[in-house]
């Protein structure tokens, strides 16, 4: 079994995107996951090229990294936990999360984390559970208070200071004006 890592793969049509173009390749994936491809064997140089070439037209890239492979999985992991959670799935302890899934100590990722990517893991958690808030308030199924459980915040008035910080306004301003508020694709809150 040999596993391919392709950064920007975080969400069901990504998957299916890399799958075409595996497909349009002659490859025959065993399985594509968010972030990941596994192969039955190990592609030559020439079919590696023409992989990241056809990759690098749909807006994906191949890594070869082991530290970029990492802070892939960082992210695949943090997207799966917020954006693909149950709803019966309450408080995540992120340290807990991320050190069994990936067998690294929290402080090492955390500090891997934020000396590539540039702001510190906990604040691209924030990023990703504010815009996970955005999806809920634009499709208004849910109040404030139940969005708030459903991500773990401890209050409504946690979610609303965190809301306002980083979009600069509440999320009941956003509620009412229904515009989406920019909303950004998941692949690209930094």
């Amino acid at each position: 079994m040999y596993k391919l890592f392709v950064k920007n793969m975080v969400c069901d049509r990504c998957v299916m995107v890399v799958n075409q173009e595996l497909e349009k390749l002659g490859i025959k994936p065993e399985q594509v996951t968010l972030g990941e491809v596994t192969l039955a064997e190990e592609l030559d140089e020439d079919k590696l090229r023409d992989l990241d070439e056809a990759l690098e037209k749909v807006g994906f890239e191949r890594i070869d990294d082991r530290r970029a492979r990492l802070i892939e999985n960082i992210k695949k992991h943090v997207i799966e936990s917020i954006h693909h959670r149950r709803p019966e799935d309450r408080k995540l302890n992120w340290s807990t999360i991320l050190s069994e899934k990936l067998h690294y100590d929290y402080n090492y990722l955390s500090s891997l984390f934020s000396s590539v990517e540039g702001i510190t893991l906990e604040q691209y958690i924030i990023r990703q559970k504010i815009e996970k808030v955005k999806e809920l308030l634009f499709y208004d199924e849910l109040s404030l208070t139940e969005i708030a459980d459903r991500l773990g915040y401890s209050s409504v008035a946690h979610l609303s200071g965190q809301f306002k910080k980083v979009t600069g306004f509440s999320p009941s301003e956003l509620k009412k004006s229904r515009t989406g508020a920019g909303r950004k694709p998941i692949d690209h809150i930094h």
